[in-house]
């Protein structure tokens, strides 16, 4: 096989927290694109294309995106590239891709360009995905997990104020477990992440919550902490 057999991909996990979950409770959501042509005819799959010659591998991640599903993401980071010899379901084709992370804020997602063929679809039971991208879903999860405990990814679910609860709640959607509020509280305001603006949440119908802001002037850095390796952060 010549390196001009292999071909380039892009795809893109997209995550987002919403609150369809018992009582409100956020959860992890992703859209998917069903397959209307073999291989795999009729199962979800990452929305992607073939890497164009004259675009970036970032542009081409937001413009296969947007093109099909409609979504723009404030966050958007290069995750991994799967190149095994056997992902292709055509054994004279080699493809690699690219694969990008994202996610938007729940008020977001109903801009997702829904129909027969693009659905938002629970991270916690997906069905089975077309070619090897049930792994790289749970690559991008795992991802995630990791990143919430060192990086400023958790407020990239939520808008420029949210109350600590909300911040709480996309946490727990992103582990999938609980947590005591009152301890993530005090972790909360003892990491300096976030900043009280002064101004409550209005319409509730108990005392309205204090609305926070992500402190922007501290250097939270997306990669890992000194110490780890990066295969502990894959």
């Amino acid at each position: 096989m010549t390196a001009a057999e292999v071909d380039l991909a892009v795809s893109t996990v997209i995550f987002a927290a919403r609150g369809t979950g018992p009582d409100g409770r956020k959860e992890l959501w992703l859209p998917l694109v069903r397959r209307i042509r073999d291989p795999f005819r009729g199962l979800w799959a990452l929305p992607g294309g073939p890497l164009r010659p004259d675009e970036d591998l970032e542009a081409s991640a937001a413009r296969s995106l947007h093109l099909t599903t409609g979504l723009q993401p404030g966050y958007l980071e290069q995750l991994y590239a799967f190149g095994g010899l056997t992902r292709s379901a055509d054994a004279a084709e080699r493809v690699v891709s690219i694969v990008y992370w994202a996610s938007i804020r729940a008020d977001q997602a109903s801009e997702l360009h829904a129909d027969l063929n693009v659905s938002w679809l629970r991270a916690a039971d997906l069905p089975p995905l077309a070619f090897d991208h049930d792994d790289i879903v749970d690559y991008a999860l795992q991802r995630l997990r990791n990143k919430i405990t060192y990086s400023r990814v958790a407020f990239s679910f939520l808008g420029e104020t949210f109350t600590l609860a909300e911040l709480r709640e996309v946490h727990e959607a992103i582990l999938g477990a609980p947590l005591d509020p009152a301890n993530f509280r005090r972790q909360a305001l003892a990491s300096g992440a976030v900043i009280d603006t002064g101004t409550r949440l209005e319409g509730t119908r108990h005392r309205p919550p204090r609305l926070y802001r992500y402190n922007s002037t501290l250097d939270l850095a997306d990669r890992a902490p000194a110490g780890r390796t990066p295969q502990e952060n894959r």
